[in-house]
């Protein structure tokens, strides 16, 4: 991709505030400290950076996977695999999703937290390798691990050996005929099972796929993590593993017995998080406070992310292709329409996304053939305008 036009402002803009190694971040100090052991670390042969090495990666029709360097502009190919149907990433690996198989692609930049401070790393990039199962898999990668859930296995992957380039599966284990994911924790997982009673339930396996507990869960969806823990949405609430431990759980239910999101999109690592309802309507879930809040937006919204706790802030994207910013629930910005002929075409418009970092928001337009750097607190200004010289039927954000 090659940006249409740029400032030097814009490209610092673009990227988040720079800190020196181990000085103290904007993260709240009161929120959970990561896991010890964190697969986002250093390793042999990475080198540490001042700064996150901010990238966007598309993947076209075809299976060529870009990666644009959010600095300079700059783009190269990471990656050839085959076609998906769907990419995941989780700030450092993409997870490329297709009938019968997933491509994992380390993209070489990520950070990693330290509680009240991160770090900046870079080292090469690669396509880890494949794996294989029955159907299109669900995905679910957090600091965790992998989660991937096919039509009749539940599979959870170590994430520290990825990044060693290796795919070891932690357990690989027979899935019954309900629909559902696979949702990394500290020391197992978590995932969508049927009970023996008929009803549905998330069980909470170990590392090695044992049975440890239940939670009831009717409907699950997605998963997101948060400053405060790792959060399975539900038809009727959502389940809120404290710090993504296994024997830690709270359930925060529906308000007056509302239809829920499942699935939930938020700049990463907030406790604040959006979604969309089966019914269009728009939610915020805040992981902190352990409250849900419904927003009336007067209009059809088809995407939403939340952006930071402290304003309120939320990106939008309209039916009718306008990106909106949402503050204290009420509109505050709002572009041109960007991405209506993708949104006219439901192949299409499965794969629009939004990047939702500290400064910008990036949405893709696949049949527009472009990528938009949005600043949500200038008034949803176009900052830049990336040409893809691949359609970007798929987005993800890296080095995050």
């Amino acid at each position: 991709m090659t940006p249409r036009h740029a400032t030097r402002a814009a490209l610092l803009l673009a990227a988040t505030l720079t800190l020196p190694a181990c000085a103290p971040a904007v993260q709240p100090p009161d929120d959970p400290a990561p896991p010890a052991e964190s697969a986002h670390g250093d390793f042999d042969g990475a080198r540490e950076l001042a700064e996150p090495a901010l990238h966007l990666a598309t993947v076209d029709g075809a299976g060529v996977v870009t990666h644009v360097d959010l600095i300079d502009g700059d783009s190269e190919t990471l990656a050839e695999i085959d076609p998906v149907d769907e990419l995941i990433g989780d700030g450092r690996f993409l997870f490329g999703v297709r009938d019968g198989s997933v491509s994992v692609i380390d993209s070489g930049v990520w950070t990693w937290s330290h509680g009240d401070h991160f770090h900046y790393y870079e080292a090469p990039s690669r396509v880890v390798g494949e794996i294989v199962g029955e159907g299109i898999a669900t995905v679910v990668a957090n600091d965790h691990g992998v989660g991937l859930r096919f039509a009749d296995e539940a599979v959870l992957l170590d994430q520290k050996a990825l990044g060693e380039a290796r795919i070891v599966e932690t357990f690989r284990v027979a899935a019954d005929g309900v629909q559902g994911i696979v949702v990394p924790l500290s020391g197992g997982a978590a995932m969508a099972a049927t009970a023996p009673d008929g009803t549905s339930v998330i069980e909470i396996v170990t590392e090695g796929g044992e049975s440890h507990s239940t939670q009831a869960c009717t409907g699950a969806g997605g998963s997101i993590t948060t400053t405060v823990g790792v959060v399975i949405g539900c038809a009727d609430a959502a389940l809120l593993s404290v710090g993504g431990s296994l024997d830690e759980w709270e359930r925060i239910p529906a308000p007056a017995s509302a239809l829920l999101p499942t699935d939930f999109e938020a700049r990463k690592g907030r406790p604040r998080v959006a979604g969309l309802a089966d019914d269009g309507t728009l939610w915020t879930l805040d992981t902190r406070a352990r409250e849900w809040l419904r927003h009336d937006i007067g209009e059809p919204i088809v995407r939403a992310a939340a952006i930071d706790d402290s304003e309120g802030r939320m990106v939008l994207l309209a039916a009718t292709g306008d990106v909106l910013i949402l503050q204290d629930g009420a509109i505050v910005a709002r572009t041109t329409p960007l991405v209506t002929e993708s949104l006219a075409s439901p192949e299409l418009a499965i794969g629009i996304s939004f990047v939702v970092d500290q400064q910008r928001v990036y949405l893709n337009g696949p049949a527009e053939s472009a990528v938009w750097e949005i600043a949500p607190a200038d008034d949803a200004r176009i900052s830049r305008t990336f040409d893809a010289q691949h359609p970007p039927l798929h987005l993800a954000g890296t080095g995050r």
